[in-house]
């Protein structure tokens, strides 16, 4: 059924009043923009967005204590500017402050948990450098060709599953991989005061998938863009074929509508 005129220009104004530098503040996309150098921005914002779920308030702690870690290493040690991030992690410096642990690390996360998921990213930088360049070698991109967002997603997923890494990003795209989609749009989306785009030349942006947040479930339920409140990956796919009918160039610009709502709405309740 197609979406209302008065819905599309809803969603539309939405889109247009939370996308803003001021959606940075206080929100996990924040670190990225405090890091030059494109391969650390990349491998920040991918730790950044592995700690988002939950309350801020309590994640956001645990990101900036990862950052210090990795500013004090690089005042400590002479390290390439652009390198910084790969180097922490390649030297497995880390370890100092995630050690292998059965305690609590944030939630669900033990210090185990996240040990080993910063030893699986650790590999992969040292295999390939960083993230793109193992999309890159791992889709075989020729020249002018783009990879689809779900099959970056199924290939994000398989190395830490294939790399002793479990708990943290999901092991398969039956879950909606929210925070791996969330960390996507931060990549690829371009002309943009919060997503950084730096991927822009190998992912098409028009095949991203939503973060299926609970704010953004609620809120696609309200207006009635899915009729199913499942996180799954099928119905994260359904919601951003939708919010194509109102932003065809860019679907997931619909997910600053949505979630920026939700978090209002629950703010006043």
């Amino acid at each position: 059924m197609p979406i209302e005129n008065t819905l599309t220009h809803r969603l539309k104004l939405l889109a247009e009043k939370y996308e803003t530098v001021d959606f940075i503040k206080g929100d996990p996309s924040w670190f990225m923009h405090q890091i030059e150098g494109d391969t650390n921005k990349e491998l920040f914002a991918f730790i950044a967005s592995s700690l988002s779920y939950g309350s801020r308030k309590q994640f956001m702690p645990k990101i900036q204590l990862l950052l210090d870690n990795i500013c004090e290493f690089a005042i400590r040690k002479v390290v390439c500017k652009n390198e910084i991030v790969s180097t922490w992690l390649i030297s497995r410096e880390f370890e100092k402050i995630i050690p292998q642990a059965n305690d609590s690390f944030y939630r669900l996360y033990t210090y185990t948990t996240y040990n080993k998921f910063l030893h699986a990213l650790a590999l992969l930088a040292e295999q390939y450098g960083s993230i793109k360049e193992f999309l890159l070698a791992e889709h075989n991109v020729r020249q002018g060709e783009k990879i689809c967002a779900i099959d970056a997603i199924e290939s994000i997923t398989r190395w830490f599953r294939e790399h002793d890494s479990k708990g943290v990003i999901p092991q398969d795209t039956r879950s909606s991989c929210k925070r791996v989609c969330m960390f996507l749009r931060w990549m690829v989306r371009s002309n943009s005061p919060v997503d950084i785009g730096i991927w822009s030349d190998i992912i098409d942006h028009r095949t991203l998938i939503i973060p299926m947040d609970t704010h953004v479930v609620q809120e696609a339920m309200r207006m009635k863009l899915i009729t199913s409140s499942s996180t799954s990956m099928p119905n994260a796919i359904r919601l951003s074929r939708r919010l194509a009918e109102v932003f065809p160039n860019d679907p997931i610009r619909g997910d600053f509508a949505l979630f920026g709502l939700g978090a209002d709405d629950s703010k006043t309740h």
